[in-house]
């Protein structure tokens, strides 16, 4: 299993450089040929983000989408997964949203996270980017 962070959804809601690559992993997931997670957290975020930027038809084609995932699961951080979340704030490995989706992926014992953030990168968890789309 691999956990999508926020940054995923967002590049292809937002139309930014990697939608493609973004779009074609989700679809992966959305037909069940690849097995991810997504937590709450990263919902609600890319909620906030979408209502600031008054994308709101965006906004409901994503909550409606949710469902239609195959190969997804929502994932509620524990209180657990939050503690570790503060740990590695305290620690300054992550800032508090890549904590919380750091212990979430450990938790899940996911194989890695899908995301363009490199403050994943060199850590137990790896950080996997979406491939570009085979031609």
């Amino acid at each position: 299993m691999l956990l999508i962070d926020t940054n995923i959804f967002l590049e292809v809601m937002l139309g930014q450089t990697l939608q493609h690559d973004c779009a074609e992993f989700l679809t992966q997931v959305r037909t069940g040929g690849k097995n991810a997670a997504v937590t709450n957290f990263s919902i609600y975020s890319i909620m906030i983000v979408l209502a600031k930027e008054k994308k709101l038809p965006e906004l409901n084609t994503f909550l409606h989408s949710l469902s239609a995932y195959a190969g997804l699961t929502i994932h509620v951080p524990s209180t657990n997964d939050l503690l570790e979340a503060a740990k590695l704030l305290a620690d300054g490995k992550f800032d508090i949203d890549d904590g919380i989706q750091y212990a979430s992926a450990n938790s899940l014992s996911a194989e890695g996270i899908v995301s363009l953030d490199k403050h994943f990168d060199n850590q137990e968890i790896p950080r996997i980017e979406p491939a570009p789309p085979q031609v």
